[in-house]
């Protein structure tokens, strides 16, 4: 099959195209969230990629810019009948394009470690997705985060995230098919976590929290909104609280990928953070 790559273009997604590539992920297996084409598609409009082959969309990448500082690369995907043909790494130098070899990061299936640090990426620790069913149950001090001073929350995700992402957390906290909670001590909030319906179950992320206490009261508000159904988190590995969490609720680690930097890696207090957000996002 004679294949002319002239044909092939890469352009910027638009809201329909995400939803594509979102069903993609599904099909590889990410389990995805129901409403992740709107959540993620506000964090960088222009930072979602579509390959194109005669007109037909073959392969997506992400490249969330949150700052000149840290961009996060996601959504890296070319249909199975069309890899191993030069596709993939075109779309890459693409997205490369729009940072400049500016700081970035990644989270790598195993298999493509490798190929990673061939593009100026070193390993930093590994996240571990766990899953189980958790009945859950709502604290007195649990408050819904939508009713918490934004600006706060803001503040304080700052202290565990590489940038600043007002759009994304507006976007996030507010989705219709998830629920968000926080706690508030001596009028500081301490700790925050999300929850939202994907694909097969739920998926929690991010926690972020000052301690395993505040932590598991968290994660156990978040697991009443599952309705007994599985739920999924992806912990680092490097904060053994997190994974000491889990594995008190019988979770089972059902899937390992590696968090990459390209230049300086952030300075980021990764003891208090219970569970990330998004690995197609950071």
């Amino acid at each position: 099959m004679n294949i002319n790559q002239d044909n092939f273009i890469v352009r910027p997604m638009t809201l329909a195209d995400l939803k594509l590539a979102i069903s993609w992920a599904g099909d590889e297996g990410w389990n995805p969230g129901i409403d992740d084409p709107n959540n993620f598609y506000v964090a960088d409009p222009q930072g979602f990629l579509i390959g194109e082959l005669n007109g037909q969309p073959i392969s997506c990448i992400s490249v969330v810019r949150y700052s000149k500082k840290f961009s996060f690369i996601g959504f890296y995907i070319v249909k199975p009948e069309w890899r191993k043909k030069g596709f993939g790494l075109k779309i890459w130098q693409e997205a490369f394009k729009l940072i400049n070899n500016q700081p970035a990061a990644l989270d790598a299936v195993l298999a493509q470690v490798n190929t990673y640090r061939k593009s100026g990426f070193e390993i930093a620790h590994s996240h571990l997705r766990y899953q189980g069913i958790i009945p859950g149950e709502i604290s007195q001090d649990i408050k819904d985060l939508k009713t918490i001073n934004f600006e706060k929350l803001c503040n304080y995700d700052r202290l565990y995230f590489p940038a600043d992402r007002p759009d994304f957390l507006k976007a996030w906290i507010n989705q219709s098919n998830g629920k968000s909670y926080g706690i508030i001590n001596d009028g500081n909030l301490v700790g925050y976590g999300v929850i939202r319906k994907a694909k097969e179950g739920f998926r929690i992320g991010p926690i972020f929290a000052e301690n395993q206490k505040i932590a598991e009261k968290l994660f156990l508000a978040l697991c009443s909104y599952s309705d007994n159904q599985n739920v999924y988190i992806d912990v680092p590995n490097i904060n053994q609280q997190a994974i000491n969490l889990v594995e008190n609720y019988q979770m089972q680690c059902v899937f390992e990928c590696v968090r990459m930097y390209s230049g300086l890696e952030p300075n980021i207090n990764w003891k208090n953070i219970f569970g990330v957000t998004s690995l197609e996002l950071g």
